[in-house]
């Protein structure tokens, strides 16, 4: 049977003329004891609320209390015969029900509680005409009452225990006895699943109901008051059992900590048929003093002897308290720092519960934590915050966040729209590739490079001053920087297609470059480097040492080092022009290089890859594994992942020197592996044998195939590939006629959708 508050017309939702102060503060969000005791004095002052916006003339509930509790509660006028229960004892029947009072000493505010009749025994008497056959019923589940543990006080009524008592005391449900004052005490338990209901008749011949919120609590004396089968019946004396008062609940607690506000108002007695054995508050206290483990190890063996039936009790005492709405109680940090916790696909589920949560789930803040955890950037319209209904503000971090998603599933499954063509070169072969922004560079062994709109697939300048074919490329911005086997470099303005320097120096081809800041180093076959500032065009530094042609070289503002085909690595100061190390260790050339700063990994055609320690020279781990050429390689955040010329591709942890993943299998690449990029989620590689494939990078497995040539497995090939996180570039072509050069766009931005 539910509380005053509780179910009924309403669907379960909480009344406001009906509820109780601590059925409010319980209930709703917001509300505490204060301003729960403030909505029932209201209640009182206006003789009921007409509706829930009655609420707002309370003091301290605001517009936003109503609308976080508007779907927990609702308004219904109690009809007169509520309001005013009937008449006297003499008007009413022989089963008629007794009104009862809630007194709520603590704020003088007194609350009608709805009488309630029971099918067990109860207390025969009473004063008027039809005393005699009169009968206050008593046994079953209580209603809920407005304040926790607070007591009612029942018309006078004979002190005469009804006919059924004799039976009942043999089952130890209700019995009699009389107080130390004097006066006759009867008990009369019904444990239900909230609730413990009983009777004390005082000396002045009036009954006391009493009762109390059934929770897991030790009296004084050690009994557990829940130590009872659900729907048992109790009979207790007065020496193990005490009448409460006003018993307020803690506020730093839900489930109990309940104290007795006058512990002077009555006793429990003892009943020898239920007194605990005397080992009980040994074993309690050995209990205590146990460790934690200890304390569950008992746990575990008092379970293991328990029967089914007192399993089952403890699963209904244990259960309820763990299904609560904590998190609206909690305050509104506490309540984000739990859900940070979540998957953002968990987050978005707990959106739905109900509006406080949704709230809280659109908080910027919290999706600005689970952007930073994806690699997420800012969103250019952090500042644009704008309202999307009522108390629901729009959160740029979570708009970051869902695109970004989508955008990963057009990589995933989406629909593969036509990729734009980007014809030129003619049947020349694509030697580098640059993608930045919307801007998309190709150089050509025609002496040429030609500057790309990504997003109209127009060729916006055609860089013309090479006499040789351009093997090596850089971009920063509008700046492009090319070698070319002319032995030059050259520094464009990709807007303009001016040729803005040109650097002399080399002696041979041109065949590596790395550029940082307004710096770039250079490799050449002449078996040097050199440093260059591009704004100047001044050569600053000669590295030299190699003894034969450098292949691959990066720099990272501070440190230069390069791979080269004699079979070595070095490590140079360009300041000083010195080699700080020569890490030596590879049996044949070394085509490719990765650095962070303070690793250094190289491959080589003796088919292994070496991770170096920068500082000391020294070598980590040699990782073995592919069977030719690592012709591509990519490091970020300790993860390498490898591509050879064996057809597969590896990931690899350099801290430990583990591979993680083989990329191979029915849908592997059938050639050599030409070109690759990862990201935090994928990796992208292409092949000889035409295809660009889609892997998932932490579990290895083949996602599909973003590009499959016609001529592939005839000629076709992809020889480089570019990606951003919304498009991917490939340059594709044949060395024997099969396939037209080109450059194939793919775009899997949602804003187009």
């Amino acid at each position: 049977m539910s509380g005053p508050g509780g179910p009924g017309p309403g669907g379960g939702k909480l009344d406001i003329n009906r509820a109780g102060v601590s059925e409010l503060e319980g209930a709703l969000s917001g509300i505490g004891r204060r301003r729960a005791r403030g909505i029932v004095r209201k209640r009182e002052e206006l003789k009921g609320f007409n509706s829930l916006d009655d609420l707002l003339h309370v003091k301290g509930i605001t517009t936003r209390i109503l609308e976080l509790n508007s779907q927990r509660m609702t308004c219904r006028r109690r009809p007169s015969s509520e309001e005013a229960p009937g008449g006297s004892p003499s008007q009413q029947g022989h089963d008629a029900p007794v009104p009862q009072v809630l007194a709520e000493e603590e704020n003088g505010v007194q609350a009608a509680w709805e009488s309630e009749e029971s099918d067990c025994s109860g207390v025969e008497g009473g004063s008027g005409p039809e005393s005699d056959g009169s009968r206050v019923r008593v046994g079953q589940e209580p209603e809920e009452p407005a304040g926790l543990g607070g007591h009612g006080r029942l018309e006078p009524a004979s002190s005469r225990v009804c006919g059924a008592q004799e039976e009942e005391e043999e089952e130890g449900s209700c019995c009699s006895d009389e107080g130390e004052d004097g006066s006759d005490v009867y008990f009369y338990y019904t444990i239900g699943e909230r609730w413990i209901d009983y009777l004390e008749r005082t000396e002045e011949g009036s009954l006391i109901r009493h009762v109390r919120p059934k929770m897991k609590r030790k009296s004084e004396n050690g009994l557990d008051s829940r130590a009872l089968s659900p729907g048992k019946k109790l009979c207790k004396g007065s020496e193990y059992s005490r009448t409460l008062g006003p018993c307020i609940p803690s506020p730093t607690t839900t489930f109990g900590d309940l104290r007795n506000a006058k512990p002077g108002q009555g006793r429990r007695r003892r009943i020898p048929s239920v007194a605990p054995p005397p080992e009980l508050q040994d074993w309690l206290r050995t209990f205590q003093r146990w460790s934690g483990p200890e304390k569950l190890l008992a746990l575990d063996e008092l379970i293991d002897r328990c029967e089914p039936s007192q399993i089952k009790y403890m699963m209904q005492v244990i259960e309820p308290q763990f299904q609560r709405d904590f998190i609206s109680l909690l305050p509104k940090e506490l309540a984000l720092y739990v859900l940070s916790f979540l998957e953002p696909r968990d987050l978005l589920r707990a959106a739905q519960t109900c509006r406080y949560w949704r709230v809280l789930a659109e908080d910027n803040l919290l999706w600005r934590e689970k952007c930073r955890e994806e690699g997420i950037e800012e969103p250019l319209n952090l500042r644009k915050r704008r309202l999307l209904s009522p108390g629901f503000m729009y959160s740029p971090w979570k708009f970051a966040f869902m695109r970004q998603h989508k955008i990963d599933m057009n990589w995933r499954s989406g629909d593969l729209r036509a990729p734009k063509v980007l014809k030129g070169h003619d049947d020349h072969v694509i030697t580098c590739l640059q993608f930045c922004g919307s801007r998309v560079v190709s150089g050509s062994d025609d002496n040429t490079l030609k500057v790309w709109s990504a997003v109209t697939g127009e060729c916006v300048q055609t860089l013309v001053g090479h006499t040789g074919g351009v093997w090596s490329s850089q971009m920063r911005d509008n700046i492009v920087i090319s070698g070319s086997t002319d032995r030059t470099l050259k520094v464009w303005n990709a807007d303009t297609g001016e040729c803005v320097h040109t650097l002399y120096g080399h002696t041979s081809t041109v065949r590596c470059m790395h550029l940082h800041g307004s710096r770039v180093v250079s490799g050449s076959r002449d078996a040097t480097l050199r440093l260059w500032d591009i704004e100047t065009g001044q050569c600053l530094h000669v590295l030299m040492g190699h003894v034969a042609a450098v292949r691959c070289v990066q720099y990272d503002g501070h440190k230069v080092v390069s791979g080269a085909y004699d079979y070595t690595v070095k490590v140079w100061d360009p300041e000083s022009e010195s080699c700080i190390h020569t890490l030596q260790g590879h049996t044949n050339r070394v085509y490719s290089l990765q650095f962070d700063g303070t690793h250094i990994v190289s491959g080589s055609l003796d088919t292994s890859i070496r991770v170096w320690d920068m500082e000391s020279g020294n070598c980590l781990h040699t990782l073995m594994g592919h069977q030719s050429l690592t012709s591509g390689m990519e490091l970020r955040d300790n993860i390498l992942v490898s591509g050879n010329a064996d057809s597969t591709v590896k990931i690899w942890d350099i801290k430990t020197g583990q591979c993680l993943q083989t990329l191979q299998g029915p849908s592997k690449h059938q050639s050599a592996v030409t070109c690759l990029q990862f990201s935090s989620k994928f990796v992208v590689t292409s092949s000889d044998d035409g295809t660009v494939k889609l892997w998932d990078l932490k579990t290895g497995e083949f996602v599909r195939n973003l590009v499959a040539l016609e001529s592939g497995g005839s000629g076709g090939v992809v020889w480089r590939i570019r990606a951003s996180n919304t498009k991917l570039v490939c340059a594709v072509g044949s060395r024997n006629g099969t396939e037209e050069t080109k450059l194939l766009v793919l775009d899997f931005d949602v804003d187009l959708k």
